[in-house]
């Protein structure tokens, strides 16, 4: 048995708890391809279509991640984000499925009135608390943390978007789902902020063997921040699933564009509101104004710089986030 089919055996092994139903659809997107002129293929994985708590990659990752924090005995999810993180919205939906507490710490005031992933964090029970910067996120977990403990109860922290070397490998299963579904693409393009999800696209399309190139693209990051941290996600995959160091070609895999992050995250762009009304009214696919659609501006970008070949075929990996297009501070 060579070394991937070994590592690739355990990763399909982790536990997990069904959080919707896969596979999510992939759609050939023929009316954009039209649209921007080219003829390469473009495709669409519509990981904003997973039925369950309006979807999204979060869930994906969720799915391994909730797993190991019930195995481990909690009664409380606790973690953080903006106040229209979609990952706190998909924990907070875990935590109702699952019958466990949830805590939420994020940065910001909290809205006048509830609308979007903060509306819907509040009908899933979340408890949330509002601290005034990223920076004061995590020892605000601590500190709660250690208070449930200290009151008998049972919390496990979730880090920024589950973003861990697990909640990672729930992507790499993802290029499984794609292969499966008769779909390997020459190019993924996908948003990037806290480096899971492309951590995970990478370690999957080396498990998995394929020659795939995966770009990211930042929302607000410098390129060498998020490339440092899909790196060290991926070395910790490779540690998980018993691997040799370098074992998945993340140094030569990882490409971060840093070109469309605009005003940083939460601030729209030019260039991908252009790309969410392109996707609207060509596709009927909706994205968020400043994550998923800042990616999707990156492809449309690079297609009119003429980058994708005629024949080849590049695929949108949706990381959804359509709620917060009814949040009021959306724009």
């Amino acid at each position: 048995m060579t070394e991937l089919r070994a590592a690739r055996e355990r990763l399909e092994a982790i536990p997990a708890v069904r959080l919707g139903h896969l596979p999510t659809p992939i759609d050939e997107l023929t009316r954009l391809r039209d649209e921007l002129g080219i003829g390469a293929r473009i495709y669409a994985k519509r990981d904003d279509a997973l039925p369950f708590g309006f979807g999204g990659n979060k869930v994906r990752k969720l799915m391994l991640v909730a797993a190991d924090a019930v195995g481990q005995g909690a009664d409380t999810l606790i973690t953080c984000g903006g106040v229209q993180s979609n990952h706190c919205r998909a924990t907070a939906a875990t935590a109702a499925r699952l019958a466990v507490r949830c805590h939420i710490v994020a940065n910001g005031a909290r809205p006048e009135r509830l609308s979007g992933n903060a509306l819907l964090n509040d009908l899933y029970g979340a408890e949330v608390t509002y601290v005034a910067t990223r920076e004061e996120r995590a020892p605000a977990m601590d500190r709660m943390a250690s208070e449930l403990r200290a009151a008998g109860r049972r919390p496990v922290v979730i880090p920024l978007g589950a973003s861990t070397p697990l909640g990672a490998m729930a992507i790499a299963l993802g290029v499984s789902e794609m292969i499966s579904q008769g779909i390997v693409p020459d190019v993924i393009m996908h948003a990037t902020s806290s480096g899971g999800t492309q951590a995970g696209l990478v370690a999957g399309c080396a498990l998995y063997e394929t020659r795939t190139r995966v770009i990211g693209v930042s929302a607000e990051a410098p390129a060498a921040e998020i490339r440092r941290i899909v790196l060290d996600l991926v070395a910790g995959i490779e540690s998980r699933l018993g691997l040799h160091a370098g074992a998945l070609g993340a140094a030569q895999r990882c490409e971060v564009d840093d070109t469309m992050t605009g005003g940083g995250y939460g601030v729209p762009s030019e260039a991908s509101i252009e790309a969410q009304r392109l996707a609207a009214r060509c596709e009927a696919i909706v994205t968020d104004h400043w994550y998923t659609a800042k990616a999707l501006a990156g492809l449309v970008v690079r297609a009119r710089r003429g980058e994708f070949r005629d024949g080849t075929s590049v695929l949108f990996w949706h990381t959804g986030g359509q709620a917060s297009v009814f949040a009021q501070d959306a724009r």
